[in-house]
């Protein structure tokens, strides 16, 4: 279960606590799944734009404007949009 997970996310799992460094970046407000996005996406998959806000502590049309603003970003770039677009 814990392939693929950062070894601070494997630690949280492993002892069954959440993780307590605020300052991390992939720390998020939800317990629930030991405070990390990483762990939430490892145990969910893919999520709805809705789950993603209820994680976040936002609105689902504000992930998705967030997600739209991301993928303008990333077109603009040659290398990436002749990869994925």
């Amino acid at each position: 279960m814990n392939d693929g997970l950062v070894s601070c996310a494997k630690h949280c799992i492993e002892a069954d606590s959440h993780c307590v460094n605020l300052k991390c970046r992939l720390w998020i407000d939800y317990e629930e799944e030991y405070n990390c996005t990483l762990v939430s996406v490892h145990e969910n998959g893919r999520m709805t734009l809705r789950e993603v806000g209820d994680r976040l502590g936002i609105s689902f049309a504000r992930v998705k404007q967030i997600e739209s603003k991301a993928i303008a970003r990333l077109k603009k770039n040659p290398f990436v949009a002749s990869l994925f677009f």
